[in-house]
């Protein structure tokens, strides 16, 4: 994570999100930009919450540790993705675990402040109740996914999402949290995901050679993909 001391990025992003639109009182003194870099966390889960995060620019999943051991998905966070708002009202700590799939840019205002200028503010109290509402509904949807739909169907969703433009010219889909990690976070098993991934080659939809899987269609990717792991805009 890097501090970015920049006030006219800053104030750029409060502008285009309308983060003052949030608040009753001006907060933009508070405000801090936090930069992590692809593969850095977010947040872990079971540490403390430093920052009250909206992610502003960049991708980001977020995953929980069943009592198993293992790790499930639960969604893609995209702009306007808020990190904290549970922890913020509960004062508990970290839910769960946010990774960055991309170059992550948040605005952060420090979670001491955060829990004493915004605990009675009815406007700020309100945006995260409906962001918390808007995450029961993805842990419910989520549950749905792994219970009803093919592991082939939460795979190319799984990679489309992380292909972090998926109109641009960047083809390669990344695995480098490696397969084992794919595998838990998907609640399969890892052959059971070889053979899902074979399936997609053979299906034309994934080639494989020396730099990893490789997406050589993308419209038959979507279409196997659905909606099922589509990430929000909130822009």
């Amino acid at each position: 994570m890097k501090k970015i001391d920049d006030r006219f990025i800053i104030k750029t992003f409060y502008n285009k999100f309308k983060i003052d639109e949030l608040f009753e009182k001006d907060m933009s003194d508070d405000i801090k930009l936090l930069r992590f870099e692809k593969n850095e966390y977010l947040c872990r889960e079971g540490e403390e919450l430093e920052y009250f995060l909206f992610l502003v620019e960049g991708k980001a999943k977020v995953f929980k540790t069943l009592p198993n051991g293992k790790s499930s998905l639960l969604s893609f966070y995209n702009s306007l993705g808020v990190i904290g708002d549970l922890e913020f009202i509960n004062e508990e700590v970290a839910s769960g675990t946010l990774q960055a799939l991309s170059t992550c840019n948040c605005l952060a205002i420090p979670m001491d402040i955060a829990r004493v200028k915004l605990i009675n503010d009815c406007k700020f109290l309100r945006f995260s109740c409906l962001r918390l509402a808007e995450k029961l509904a993805d842990i419910s949807t989520s549950s749905s996914i792994n219970l009803l739909y093919p592991l082939e169907n939460r795979l190319a969703s799984y990679i489309n999402e992380l292909m972090i433009e998926p109109n641009s010219e960047i083809e390669y889909v990344d695995f480098d949290e490696s397969l084992s990690g794919v595998a838990e976070n998907l609640g399969s098993s890892y052959r059971h995901l070889l053979r899902t991934l074979n399936l997609l080659i053979e299906k034309n939809i994934l080639d494989k050679d020396k730099l990893g899987y490789k997406v050589i269609d993308k419209n038959k990717l979507a279409d196997l993909a659905g909606d099922l792991y589509k990430a929000v805009y909130f822009e």
